[in-house]
Formats: structure tokens, sequence, C-alpha cells
């Protein structure tokens, strides 16, 4: 989709706009929290709301991704009582994010998986997913791990906007006939934002295209060495953009037990006890076996029901988020290489 105009901005007149949309729209970016990482001194880069263009945080990926404003880690979904329950709030305004085309392209995941899985919409994820409208960011420098033009999430068509930092200004490309008011007073420039046009991680994605190739990668002793190294933390899956497992529980307040609230968690299936069924059995207890299924679930899995590629947008976040610094990337090539090595009948002990 190509956008129709192209405005440049000052920061003042960014924040004049930001404040018009905010009549209408909450509107969410990765913002910067200072010494809110991982380690002592270590930044985090969350969403949070903004009200001013100088938050945005434009210059380094967010340590978690665009969905945590749909599907946030715990969300209250109704509250109840003995004999009656009420819903939580939905957001009240419409809602922009800003996002990168890996992370908007995330979203086309998401829906797939909350609305199109079975014939039934989540009624929760819905109710916000047609709300929101997305700011699409330039990426004009390269982050450690982004692989995104590998699984061709390095361009998006989702947006309603596009923004390009310029260092005190703002380019601001017109997607969206519907925000074309709020640039009268300008004059369009000749300005394109760009996209990735290639990432200096190349990845040879794997392509798993039948059932049979998929059971026999099991067995592949590829998956061994993630033993002694995975120690099956969720760090990937919670940072991940495209992945979706999530619990609910129900709370029962302390002080009334005749009241509480039902919540969606986010969950992972590398953590202990997610596959747990009646009786108490596990149907992956190595740490191997749970990468494994994740690995597969993303490459193979995910596609064999959609039909539409991977489930994977190549953004990065969960090499760079892991403890024991294993690869995803390094994986799936290992990972073409085993396919390689079935199809032309190389035998392992």
């Amino acid at each position: 989709m190509k956008h129709a105009q192209t405005y440049q901005l000052t920061v003042n007149e960014m924040n004049e706009f930001l404040e018009q949309l905010s009549k209408k729209y909450d509107i969410y970016a990765p913002v910067r929290i200072s010494c809110g990482g991982r380690y002592a001194k270590d930044d985090s880069i969350i969403y949070q709301p903004i009200n001013t263009y100088q938050e945005i945080e434009f210059h380094e990926r967010s340590t978690y991704p665009l969905k945590e404003v749909l599907t946030p880690i715990t969300q209250t979904l109704f509250y109840f009582t003995e004999d009656e329950f009420k819903e939580s709030k939905s957001p009240q305004k419409d809602v922009l994010i800003f996002g990168r085309a890996c992370d908007i392209n995330s979203i086309k995941i998401q829906d797939q998986i909350y609305l199109q899985n079975g014939g039934i919409e989540d009624y929760f994820y819905k109710r916000i997913r047609d709300k929101i409208k997305f700011i699409l960011m330039d990426c004009p420098e390269q982050f450690e791990g982004c692989f995104c033009c590998s699984v061709g999430a390095n361009k998006a068509d989702m947006q309603s906007l596009a923004v390009s930092d310029n260092n005190g200004s703002a380019y601001v490309g017109i997607y969206d006939s519907d925000f074309n008011n709020y640039f009268a007073k300008y004059s369009a420039v000749d300005h394109e934002i760009q996209t990735p046009l290639e990432n200096e991680l190349k990845v040879d994605y794997p392509v798993i295209d039948n059932l049979d190739l998929a059971n026999k990668l099991k067995e592949h002793p590829m998956w061994k060495e993630f033993d002694a190294r995975c120690i099956g933390c969720g760090s990937c899956t919670v940072s991940c953009s495209t992945c979706t497992c999530f619990e609910t529980t129900d709370i029962v307040y302390t002080q009334n037990a005749h009241i509480g609230e039902r919540r969606r968690t986010c969950s992972s299936c590398m953590v202990d006890g997610f596959d747990k069924v009646a009786g108490g059995q596990s149907f992956r207890k190595k740490p191997s076996e749970k990468y494994r299924y994740k690995i597969l679930h993303k490459v193979y899995g995910y596609n064999a029901r959609f039909h539409t590629g991977p489930m994977c947008v190549g953004c990065g976040r969960c090499s760079a988020r892991c403890p024991e610094l294993i690869s995803y990337p390094a994986t799936l090539n290992k990972l073409s290489q085993a396919i390689k090595e079935i199809k032309g009948g190389v035998q392992h002990d």
C-alpha cells in the first residue's frame, strides 16, 4: 500500500498533532524506562501511552513487542459474584500504536489465532482489535538478531500512518484518508519512508512441507544440545511477537470468598506444567523436547493450520532475551541443514 502524501513536521508540530489525535485515540509507543532492564543499570523499552513525540524511542528495538497492548501479560476478563458476572471495561477510545514493520505484521498472526482459529472469534481480543490502527516506524538501523527480510516481514501494509524520525523533525506519511484533515495546513514533501530492504543476518528459513518430514525431524539429534543449554524459563516466548499461549485463572478475593475475577495470563510452552493433563502426566519433560515443540510449531504446525507461512516475523527478541544465549536464527539454520540430511538419506545413530 503506497502512501499518497508525506509531510515534514517539527517536534512542536508533532506534539500538536499528537494532542489533536489524543481527543479520539489512546496513543501507544515504545518508551524508554531508565534502569528498568534486566540488569541494574540497563534500561527497558516497553509500550506505554504517550502524550509527546519526545517520549517515543525510535533508535532501539523495544524489549517486548507491540502485542502487549492487545494482549497484556495479565488481563482481567470479567468479575463475578455468586450469581452474576460483569465483563471488564473495554477501551473507551480508539487506539493508535507505533510499531515497526515486523511488529505490525505479527498482528496478522495474532489475528489468525484469536479470530480465525476454529471459526470462533475471541471476544476479548476482538473488542480491542476493532479499535486499533497502526503507525509504521521506519528502521534506519539494524538491530542485533533481526532477520525480518528472511521471512518477508520487512514491509507492512496495515498502517494508517508512517513516521520517520529526522533529528529534530519527523516525516509523516499518510496511508489512511481519515487522517488527511490533520495535515490541511502543511505542504507535501518528496520523501519516502523506508523499511529494511536487507538484513545483515541472513536466515535459511526451513520449509517442512509434510507431516512425515516433521516426524522425522523430531528424532534428529540436533535437539539434544538443548538439554544442557535451555533452562525452560519462557523468556523467548514472552518476548516473542507472535506467541499467543495463555492460561485462565479464577481469583477469589481473600476479603470475600464469594466474589472474584477471571484473569487471562500469558503462558509458555517452555515452562514446566504447561502441557500437564489430567492425572498429572506431561508430554514433554526435557528442555530439548519443549524447545523442539516450540520450534516445530513456529516452522511447521502454524503453517499447516493456516497456510500463510511461518509463525515468525524475524524481530530477534527471543535471542536477545535468552539468558542462555540460545540463538533462534542459528537453530533455524541447523533445522534447514537437518532437512537436507533427511531428504538426502543421511542416517544418524
